[in-house]
């Protein structure tokens, strides 16, 4: 199956320019949706960026794509600096967000600001944290600070002791309308996006429509202002049980690696690898019993594999 072509206007060579918050809300103004998936080290970001992807998330969900964590709970800032440096390093048009990790926003104002300061300054260009109009005063901090700051709510990871486990939010119209109130009060206190998991379309949209920031959801529909999925959910190299319905694989990375690995194990095996084109040639020997070295031409250096 071929690869997607790029809508008109956001392939690489058209889009010259770093997204910003400006851009984003510019994208909602006119009506067209934003696009986003998680990135948590270089190549991925490379590729994306090069897609024309709007933002990338540096998320949390490392903890279970990446790491092999149950959940997100057991993952701190120092990994996910690590994989934040590693994006921005990659996004040279895509907007970056860096997603913070559990309780490192919740105890006060001086934790949000100075973890999520240590996102901007490993290249991120915004934060992204968890809860409605229970952290509201978090997210007031942290953008009067300075820092462009994303909410989260709906299906919120970190708070799965609470939630029960993975279930879907906002089902009731008392439990949307809760919804709602939340992502007012995230408005009001400065966020400059909202990020909606695993609620039905309704509620979801009714958030967008009220809310003047841009409105992106994950598994909520499709009546928002932009969507986000987990790259190895699209790309079909996660491990686990996990398949969420709101995805659509549109690619087999794993079938293809472990068939790759396969193949070469067995080379290997089979002594068919390394080949004579894998080898390094010895120098000559000279007359005198030492090692020629022709003055025109320099030893021969092991190079690198280029990357395709």
């Amino acid at each position: 199956m071929s690869a997607p072509t790029p809508a008109a206007g956001n392939t690489p060579s058209q889009r010259a320019h770093k997204v910003t918050v400006v851009t984003l809300r510019d994208l909602k103004a006119r009506g067209e949706r934003a696009t986003a998936v998680t990135a948590y080290d270089y190549p991925t970001a490379v590729f994306a960026d090069r897609a024309g992807v709007d933002w990338l998330l540096v998320g949390d969900s490392a903890a279970m794509t990446v790491l092999g964590l149950p959940n997100t709970l057991g993952i701190g800032m120092t990994e996910m600096l690590v994989f934040a440096r590693a994006v921005a390093r990659g996004a040279r048009h895509s907007f970056v967000v860096g997603d913070l990790p559990f309780l490192s926003y919740q105890v006060s104002d001086e934790d949000a600001i100075r973890n999520a300061g240590a996102f901007i300054a490993a290249g991120c260009d915004a934060v992204k944290c968890e809860g409605g109009r229970r952290i509201a005063q978090r997210v007031r901090a942290m953008s009067d600070a300075g820092i462009a700051v994303m909410g989260h709510i709906g299906l919120t990871p970190q708070a799965i002791g609470q939630l029960g486990g993975y279930r879907v939010q906002g089902r009731t119209r008392a439990a949307a309308a809760l919804l709602l109130d939340d992502a007012r009060a995230l408005q009001d206190a400065g966020a400059f996006s909202l990020l909606i998991e695993a609620t039905p379309p309704e509620a979801a949209e009714q958030i967008r429509d009220d809310l003047d920031i841009p409105v992106y959801g994950i598994g909520a529909g499709p009546d928002v202002d932009g969507q986000l999925v987990i790259s190895h959910d699209l790309l079909g190299n996660f491990v686990g049980d996990v398949k969420p319905r709101f995805v659509s694989r549109l690619a087999d990375v794993d079938k293809v690696v472990t068939t790759a690995f396969a193949d070469y194990a067995a080379s290997v095996r089979n002594r068919k690898f390394p080949a004579p084109e894998h080898w390094y040639a010895a120098l000559p020997e000279s007359k005198s019993g030492g090692t020629a070295r022709p003055a025109s031409k320099r030893p021969e250096r092991a190079r690198t594999v280029a990357r395709a």
